[in-house]
């Protein structure tokens, strides 16, 4: 509650809106209200009409701080709800993002990296339901094609869970980001907004990679690599797709994408990181008997922050 703006004020109104410690002194309460960082306090010029800054109160998730910001995170389904708010900060961020498709089997594609997409919003004391999205199953036969993720929403944002990335001789399928093709097939296409296509296969036994967020899977030509993914407000990476295979491996997209195995052995691709949205890698083989399972998506994620002081 604001202080007066006339009449006799104290030191005793100043240390009731603004705490400190016992006994007071005007010291304690430079760059509070109008009053200087350091030097002459006036009491009443300086502390007429101001207030202490309140901040939004919230509860949901995995909370932590940091940089002035607070932050909520998200890995299963849940509620995020804000009690009170602020009387100077009263902007909400948020990033939501989708599980990722799984990898392919045997010469196998990357999976497609859960759609991302991003916001902000004026709060206000209410409820937001959020819905966290699995990553989808790495695919252990051929030819066929590996699970997509799951979507995740929150915010007034419904994004779509990566497409499953092909086995052998099968196209990735479309998804937030697409699943990179295998065998001279084409990679799956991505959402608008939410991701980008998967790498298409010009044959050979290579898997081309799968879309992440910030760029398309590489075609097999380029080297197979998952798509990177996006760097949001707190400095990580989400939403990379998963490595084809190929000779030697390929990279998983920054963001939790899952590495490729190589084609000359029947290792299982890498798994996309969990809470990341990033997809699978594909798997290998080694001759025409032993193959290589593809890597499983990794399950999305929600994440809030606002300014706390």
């Amino acid at each position: 509650m604001a202080l007066q703006s006339s009449g006799q004020i104290s030191l005793a109104n100043i240390a009731a809106e603004y705490g400190g410690s016992a006994p007071h002194s005007l010291s304690e309460y430079h760059s509070k209200g109008n009053a200087p960082a350091s030097g002459e306090i006036q009491i009443a010029a300086d502390f007429y009409g101001t207030s202490n800054t309140t901040y939004i109160a919230a509860t949901g998730g995995t909370i932590t701080t940091t940089g002035g910001y607070r932050y909520h995170k998200f890995t299963g389904s849940s509620t995020f709800t804000i009690s009170s708010l602020s009387n100077t900060y009263n902007t909400i961020e948020y990033m939501v993002v989708a599980g990722g498709g799984g990898g392919g089997h045997r010469h196998a594609g990357g999976g497609g990296a859960g759609g991302l997409r991003y916001g902000s919003t004026t709060a206000s004391t209410t409820s937001y339901g959020v819905t966290i999205g699995g990553g989808g199953a790495g695919d252990t036969n051929w030819p066929g094609t590996a699970g997509s993720g799951s979507g995740s929403s929150g915010f007034g944002l419904s994004n779509t869970g990566g497409g499953g990335a092909g086995s052998n001789e099968t196209a990735g399928l479309s998804g937030g980001s697409g699943g990179g093709g295998t065998n001279g097939r084409a990679g799956g296409s991505g959402t608008s907004g939410q991701g980008n296509a998967g790498g298409s296969s010009s044959g050979g036994g290579h898997g081309g990679g799968g879309g992440g967020k910030n760029a398309a899977g590489a075609h097999t030509s380029s080297g197979s690599a998952g798509g990177s993914g996006y760097q949001w407000l707190n400095g990580s990476y989400y939403a990379g797709g998963g490595g084809g295979s190929r000779s030697g491996g390929s990279s998983g997209g920054v963001g939790g994408g899952g590495a490729g195995s190589t084609n000359t052995s029947a290792s299982t691709g890498g798994s996309g990181t969990a809470n990341t949205g990033g997809g699978g890698g594909g798997g290998g083989a080694q001759g025409e008997s032993s193959s290589g399972n593809g890597g499983n998506g990794g399950s999305g994620v929600v994440i809030v922050r606002y300014q706390y002081q």
